[in-house]
C-alpha cells in the first residue's frame, strides 16, 4: 500500500546552508510528516532544529526533530548534504579527496538502510561521490543517485526564459555531464515549446548563455560566499518525484550505462524518477559533438578519483 504524508519520513545529513535550506522547504510544501536532521556538530543540529520548528505553525510538516547517523534506517529518503564547502577560487573537483573521506564515513554511521531507502547525493564533487555511494551503500544502485545537473539545467532555463519573456516551465532542454566546469547544454534537443533553440538563437548567443550558466554557481560564491536556495529547491524536485512517484524526467547523477556507452562513472544524464529513485536513464539523441563532451567529461572525473586515492 503507498504510504501517505502523515507516514513519510525524510532524512537530511549536514545541517549546513544547503541542508537547512532544504529541510525549510521541503517543510513549507509539506513534503513528508517528519523530517530529521542529522550532523556532526550537534550545536548546529540542535539550533536548526529549534529555528524550523518555530515555524511549524505555518506547515503542515508535523515534526522536525534532531537525530544520529543511524536514524536514516528507517527512513523513505535520506539526503546527503554534509561535507566542505566550495571556497572562492575552488572548483568542484577541488574537494574531492576530503569529501569521498567524509562520505565514506559517513556511510559507515548510518549502517544498514531500509530495503525501500532512496538516497540521494548533494555534497560535491557530486558525480564522484554518487559513483563512491552506489559501490558502497549496499541497496540497488537505482535507489542512489546525486542531483547532478539538476541545478545547472534549472539556471538554463531560468537564463533563456528571461531572455525570451517566457515562463522556464516552456523551455526545455538539459545541461548534461559533470556538475561543474566540463559540463555542456545540449543545445541539439534544447526548444521553447518545440521550436529549436538554433532556429532562436545565433552561435554566439548559445555560447554566452552556456557561459553563464556555467559559471553561474562561482558567480554566487563570490558575491555571498556559498549556494543554497536554489539548490534547496532543486532538491524539493528531486525527493517530490520520488515520495510521490511522479516520474519526471530530471537530469540527475548516475551511471548512464549503454544509453550512453558510459559504465564506470556517474555523470549528469535525463532520468525517469520515482520511487525506485533514478528508474530508467532517459537516451536523449545527442549530437556526436556532444556525447564526445559527455564522454569526456565523465573521463575527467574518473582520472580526478583515481587521483584522489
Amino acid at each position: 500500500m503507498e504510504k501517505n504524508n502523515r507516514e513519510v519520513k525524510i532524512a537530511v545529513v549536514g545541517t549546513g546552508m544547503v541542508g537547512s535550506s532544504f529541510a525549510y522547504a521541503a517543510m513549507i510544501k509539506g513534503l513528508s510528516a517528519e523530517i530529521v536532521l542529522v550532523d556532526a556538530s550537534d550545536e548546529r543540529e540542535a539550533g536548526e532544529v529549534m529555528d524550523l520548528t518555530h515555524g511549524l505553525i505555518g506547515a503542515k510538516t508535523g515534526n522536525v526533530w534532531g537525530g544520529d547517523f543511524k536514524d536514516c534506517q528507517n527512513v523513505d529518503v535520506v539526503v546527503i548534504t554534509a561535507g566542505a564547502a566550495q571556497k572562492p577560487g575552488e572548483t568542484r573537483l577541488d574537494l574531492v579527496g576530503k569529501n569521498i573521506k567524509i562520505l565514506k564515513d559517513i556511510i559507515k554511521k548510518m549502517g544498514k538502510l531500509r530495503p525501500d531507502t532512496v538516497v540521494i547525493l548533494v555534497s560535491n564533487p557530486v558525480d564522484i561521490l554518487t559513483y563512491v555511494a552506489k559501490k558502497t551503500i549496499k541497496l540497488p544502485e537505482c535507489q542512489i543517485f546525486g542531483s547532478g545537473t539538476s541545478l545547472d539545467t534549472s539556471r538554463l532555463r531560468y537564463n533563456i526564459s528571461q531572455m525570451f519573456g517566457v515562463n522556464l516551465h516552456n523551455v526545455h532542454g538539459y545541461v548534461m555531464g559533470e556538475h561543474g566546469d566540463s559540463e555542456f547544454v545540449a543545445w541539439s534537443t534544447a526548444n521553447i515549446s518545440s521550436t529549436p533553440m538554433n532556429k532562436l538563437l545565433t552561435a554566439k548567443q548559445m555560447k554566452n548563455i552556456e557561459t553563464k550558466t556555467r559559471r553561474a554557481a562561482y558567480e554566487i560564491i563570490q558575491r555571498k560566499h556559498a549556494t543554497y536556495y536554489g539548490i534547496g529547491m532543486v532538491i524539493c524536485e528531486l525527493v517530490e518525484a520520488v515520495l510521490h512517484d511522479t516520474k519526471k524526467i530530471i537530469p540527475i547523477s548516475t551511471i548512464p550505462g549503454a544509453a550512453y556507452g558510459i559504465k564506470d562513472m556517474s555523470v549528469g544524464v535525463p532520468c525517469i524518477i520515482g520511487r525506485c529513485g533514478a528508474e530508467k536513464v532517459w537516451k536523449v539523441n545527442l549530437s556526436k559533438a556532444e556525447l564526445g563532451k559527455l564522454k569526456k567529461s565523465a573521463t575527467l572525473l574518473k582520472k580526478t578519483m583515481k587521483g584522489a586515492k
